[in-house]
């Protein structure tokens, strides 16, 4: 969830969530299309992990559309969103926020911390009037608009404006610091503190009198402990010889603020802090932030801590989100790029508890978008998924386009069950608790059990782990073996998933199975199995599916006669 449960993902926490495995996401192609999504490694996880989670609550699914649909429409609200989490981010990562908090803080780096938390509350200020924008209809962007003008209008929102902008000023007006020193009978430091912080810098005179004169002078000793500007103020610059720790020790004559000093006790050392003696006036800054910090540490801490609690109204809350709206951004962005060069998206529609599971109308694998040039090649399927058509027995040519196809409908349940718009003219579904793929398997992790039982003991895995609301896309499983081996082990499994009425797509070589639906459908009872079929028109490939009976061993004719290998084409000559 995002920030104290408001979240632009979830419309609450009560679904149940199933994670696609890395295979199967590999499987559909996801990977190549978050890769295409965006470059940034931390953004493509996160992706991933949203996409690879998934739900069959419909509400789930529906809520994110209605996010999408926002973003995707309201092109200038996600501009401007996207600038101003950049600009949070950017703070986020490499502003003071970065600082570890066990380090000790100085007061320079609080005052520039003040900068930076101006920056996050324009920031807030800046979102609320970006979603103020009427058009918004997501319950999600109205929910996070709601999150927003809550914190702008919370009391403690206003009082951290008041507070900032207050102290942006004051320490705007720090021009000068008055430093006291205590001492003792031997004129040795004994303590010392801060006197005040001023608004206008001491000016400088010519010649600072020495501290004999000092002394000498009328009213040079004073009964009370109030700075009365009376004392005259040498200004230090790099044209001087000595350095500042010199020129304080000698010009002044205090000594006895060496903390090496043989008379100087422990505790005194405790009190004050050494001069820079090797940088010049490179140091001097650094210098006095130390003094400042050793007598405002309280104030500092104090400071800190107030600093702290702002923070987590001003940005923590609100940048979690920045995760999720990245998701939808990067999406908008891709599907915006490819309509624009003709490619055919839509929003999808999900239902609960229909009797056509699945009804897509002019769809497509995306995934070939990445590598089409002309949006005009595509090839255009309608398929859907009832009572009389739960398991696809799918046969074709050789490069005929039957992986195309498996491949096409598992990207349009996990796309639009992230929300997303889906490579269709119209796309309704029920939507799935997960997707489950059987595909074949990588040469190295098939040496202990030989492929056929690699594909055995991972199908069994699969038929027990998915259920009656799953998705299972099966590719040319079982046909590592001999015909004869394959088609039993290929037409049990292919019964046991009717018994189990899990919405499948088995595409195969092996026509005979395709061809036996009928008696299948027989033998199981309730759910069926259709043979679907890649048409070819003289033994061109159309990538055209529809369902009809397995066209058999016309296609090995076909690919001979392509490639002259028929009894006749061999012997003619």
């Amino acid at each position: 969830m995002g920030s104290k449960g408001i979240s632009i993902l979830f419309p609450d926490g009560n679904a149940k969530f199933t994670r696609m495995t890395d295979s199967a996401f590999h499987d559909l192609g996801l990977d190549s299309i978050c890769k295409e999504l965006t470059s940034d490694a931390k953004e493509r996880k996160y992706i991933t992990g949203v996409i690879s989670n998934m739900t069959e609550d419909a509400d789930t699914a529906r809520f994110r559309q209605e996010v999408f649909a926002d973003i995707l429409d309201l092109s200038q609200l996600r501009k401007k969103i996207t600038e101003l989490f950049e600009r949070l981010e950017f703070m986020k990562s490499f502003g003071s926020l970065a600082k570890k908090t066990e380090e000790k803080l100085g007061i320079w780096y609080l005052l520039h911390r003040l900068d930076e938390l101006d920056d996050y509350i324009k920031c807030v200020e800046a979102m609320r009037e970006c979603l103020s924008d009427e058009r918004i209809r997501s319950r999600g962007l109205i929910r996070f608009r709601e999150h927003i003008n809550g914190i702008y209008e919370d009391s403690c929102f206003a009082q951290m404006r008041k507070d900032i902008s207050e102290l942006k000023l004051k320490a705007s007006e720090i021009r000068s610091v008055t430093i006291g020193v205590n001492v003792n009978d031997r004129f040795e430091a004994t303590s010392m503190g801060l006197i005040s912080v001023n608004s206008k810098p001491f000016k400088k005179s010519g010649i600072v009198s020495n501290f004999a004169d000092a002394l000498s002078s009328k009213g040079g000793i004073k009964d009370d402990n109030e700075w009365n500007g009376e004392m005259r103020y040498h200004e230090i610059d790099r044209s001087q010889s000595g350095t500042p720790g010199a020129i304080f020790q000698k010009g002044m004559g205090f000594l006895a603020m060496q903390t090496t000093g043989a008379f100087v006790d422990a505790k005194v050392r405790q009190t004050i802090v050494n001069m820079p003696d090797d940088d010049g006036m490179n140091n001097s800054t650094f210098y006095f932030e130390k003094v400042m910090n050793k007598m405002l540490d309280t104030l500092v801490k104090r400071l800190s801590d107030t600093l702290s609690k702002y923070v987590d109204v001003a940005v923590i809350n609100i940048s979690r989100l920045i995760p999720e709206f990245t998701y939808y951004i990067r999406f908008a962005e891709f599907i915006e790029k490819y309509s624009e060069a003709g490619f055919a998206f839509c929003p999808a529609k999900a239902v609960s508890g229909s009797e056509c599971s699945m009804n897509a109308r002019s769809f497509y694998n995306l995934r070939l978008a990445l590598s089409v040039e002309n949006a005009g090649d595509i090839v255009f399927n309608d398929l859907k998924f009832d009572s009389e058509h739960t398991v696809y027995i799918l046969t074709g040519a050789n490069r005929g386009g039957k992986t195309t196809v498996t491949q096409a409908v598992g990207l349009l349940f996990a796309l639009a069950q992230g929300g997303i718009n889906v490579a269709a003219k119209s796309f309704e579904y029920v939507p799935v608790d997960c997707i489950y793929t059987h595909f074949p398997a990588d040469e190295d992790k098939t040496i202990d059990l030989g492929r056929l039982g690699e594909e055995c003991v991972r199908f069994k895995q699969l038929y027990a782990d998915c259920t009656a609301d799953s998705l299972l896309l099966l590719n040319e499983s079982f046909s590592t073996t001999s015909f004869e081996e394959g088609y039993f082990i290929a037409r049990d499994s292919v019964r046991a998933i009717l018994k189990k009425r899990v919405r499948t797509i088995y595409n195969t070589h092996m026509h005979k199975l395709a061809a036996d639906v009928e008696e299948m459908n027989e033998q199981t009872g309730g759910a069926k199995a259709s043979s679907l079929v890649v048409k070819s028109d003289g033994g061109k490939r159309s990538f055209k599916v529809e369902v009809a009976a397995p066209e058999g061993m016309s296609y090995a004719r076909d690919i001979a006669q392509k490639y002259g290998v028929t009894y006749e084409m061999l012997t003619s000559g």
